[in-house]
């Protein structure tokens, strides 16, 4: 039972931390129908901000969980200004092209301001330690990011389902031009969506520095992961994102304790065959947000 309560907290923690990643790439495709190829990246620089602000700047970290996505949301509002504006009333392709060009731009930058080598954040001292939860030892900072997950997935189904700017982002995912009839400016919501997306891009970065080596491809495994996560749960759905990142949480907690010779294989190997059987995800495209 130790092991199955250790394997299911595991499932869990990394779970809701792709959920808070994996959200902010289907609500910008949910939104503004572009695939955001580069919202890896975005979450690369949450992580690398995290560390300067931290180990160089000698900040805590809950100021650093603070700023840095704040820093990453402001450079999504030049991003889409300057560039992704001109490509929203193109075809989907285009915008994949275009934020792999921004993916490759932020890689090189991470490798020319902070080199190619390894990066370590510590955790706060308030969440160093374990304690024991179903017959286990846990990590007192995965239970921080079970319930940062939790918290971000009530505020988020509230914002989309309770509030005015969420009922706005939706009539601008159903329909932008009778929006704009109805007085919306398309023009604000649609930089201000970009940008949230790449505020939980960050947020996700600053949660996973203190759990994971920080390198300058860390931002193209977390991209494939997402990816496989809004396939499985389906793309542009809000509920699927966090049935997909359950799903996807469930096979690396269970598999790296049960299958670790073929975990790795696992989640491709899901997302082939709910593709097979079920090409929009299993929570259908259409909900939008």
């Amino acid at each position: 039972m130790s092991g199955i309560g250790a394997a299911l907290l595991n499932s869990l923690d990394i779970g809701l931390l792709l959920f808070i990643i994996a959200v902010g790439l289907n609500i910008v495709f949910g939104v503004l129908n572009i695939i955001n190829f580069a919202h890896g990246a975005l979450y690369m620089l949450g992580a690398y901000l995290a560390f300067t602000l931290i180990n160089i700047a000698g900040m805590p970290f809950w100021a650093a969980l603070l700023l840095a996505p704040v820093g990453v949301a402001i450079l999504a509002v030049v991003i889409d200004r300057v560039l992704l504006r001109f490509i929203y009333s193109r075809d989907v392709a285009d915008s994949l092209l275009l934020t792999f060009a921004i993916l490759l731009i932020i890689n090189e930058s991470v490798r020319m301001i902070w080199g190619s080598g390894i990066h370590v954040v510590q955790p706060p001292d308030l969440l160093s330690g374990s304690v024991r939860l179903l017959g286990s030892s846990v990590a007192t900072y995965s239970l921080f990011v079970i319930v940062i997950g939790l918290l971000l997935l009530a505020g988020l189904w509230y914002l989309f389902n309770r509030t005015r700017v969420g009922r706005i982002m939706r009539a601008a995912a159903l329909d932008r031009d009778m929006a704009e009839a109805l007085c919306i400016n398309t023009r604000l919501v649609v930089t201000g969506v970009f940008a949230f997306g790449a505020w939980l891009a960050a947020v996700g970065g600053v949660m996973a520095a203190p759990m994971r080596a920080l390198d300058p491809g860390m931002g193209d495994k977390i991209i494939i992961e997402s990816f496989i996560v809004v396939v499985i749960g389906g793309l542009g759905s809000f509920p699927g994102a966090l049935f997909g990142a359950i799903i996807l949480g469930l096979i690396h907690g269970f598999g790296g304790r049960y299958l670790p010779e073929v975990n790795l294989l696992l989640p491709f190997v899901g997302m082939a065959l709910v593709l097979l059987f079920k090409p929009n995800g299993i929570m259908g495209k259409g909900a939008n947000a």
